[in-house]
């Protein structure tokens, strides 16, 4: 259905030589039709070449879960990544794919948290809930939020922080937002000015500081790949992957023995 609907042709991937340490992506936008990321499998199979090609061996994606813009089910992602799955099996692309969700922070997400339904989130075992917020105003419950989301067993992870205006400018609420327990996701492409010098900013302070758990591609298009693939040679991130990452630690364990 995907596929025959929003089918586009295809966009030539380049080998990469980088020196990538990551095994795996934590953020990315590779699963068709569901949000403002890949629009077609053959979109989606493009990032997963490139991908690979970067030395990832997992990538999780996240596709937005936004009540009345993004109104992304389980089932409907679960479908999307089925098709996905096969579609790498079929082209011979080695990549391990699974499935999250990078959620927006509102009520809807709160209220299905504390009635038990279930979240997708990073893993399993350690309930890694991927969330986001408005890039420009501060969410005035953020705090309350966090509180909430731990109290019902999921550790919070949040998207980006480098990119919202309202943190940029704001040190002393990214420190207390990681001394609360939230753990922070930099996007990769942020360290080369991607989105603008604000977030490169923040970004390369939260890494000095040993404040990021996870690195993510955030990727939604080749044309973000390959300026991920540029940010591997920076300071910054060889800095950052030689801290104490989380990434690599979401590999199944048969994964990491044959690495």
């Amino acid at each position: 259905m995907f596929e025959s609907l929003f089918r586009k042709r295809s966009v030539a991937v380049t080998e990469t030589h980088s020196q990538n340490t990551l095994l795996v992506d934590v953020h990315s936008h590779v699963l068709p039709c569901l949000d403002d990321g890949a629009e077609n499998l053959d979109n989606s199979l493009a990032l997963l070449r490139g991908m690979k090609a970067m030395g990832y061996k997992k990538v999780i994606a996240t596709p937005h879960v936004m009540n009345g813009y993004y109104d992304n089910t389980i089932e409907k992602i679960n479908q999307a990544l089925g098709l996905v799955r096969d579609l790498a099996s079929r082209n011979n692309i080695d990549i391990e794919v699974e499935a999250a969700a990078e959620y927006y922070l509102e009520d809807e997400l709160l209220n299905k948290i504390e009635q038990g339904e279930k979240m997708l989130t990073l893993d399993e075992e350690n309930k890694y809930l991927l969330f986001e917020t408005s890039f420009i105003g501060r969410p005035s419950y953020l705090k309350e939020s966090v509180y909430r989301i731990i109290q019902a067993g999921y550790k919070p992870v949040l998207a980006h922080p480098e990119r919202y205006a309202y943190l940029q400018k704001d040190f002393d609420s990214l420190k207390r937002l990681f001394d609360m327990g939230v753990l922070f996701q930099v996007n990769i492409n942020s360290l080369t000015g991607y989105y603008l010098k604000p977030a490169q900013d923040v970004a390369e302070w939260l890494i000095n500081r040993k404040m990021v758990a996870f690195l993510g591609s955030d990727c939604h298009n080749i044309h973000q790949l390959e300026n991920t693939k540029s940010a591997l040679q920076l300071p910054h991130y060889q800095i950052a992957v030689k801290q104490n990452l989380l990434n690599n630690s979401l590999l199944k364990k048969k994964t990491l023995v044959s690495v």
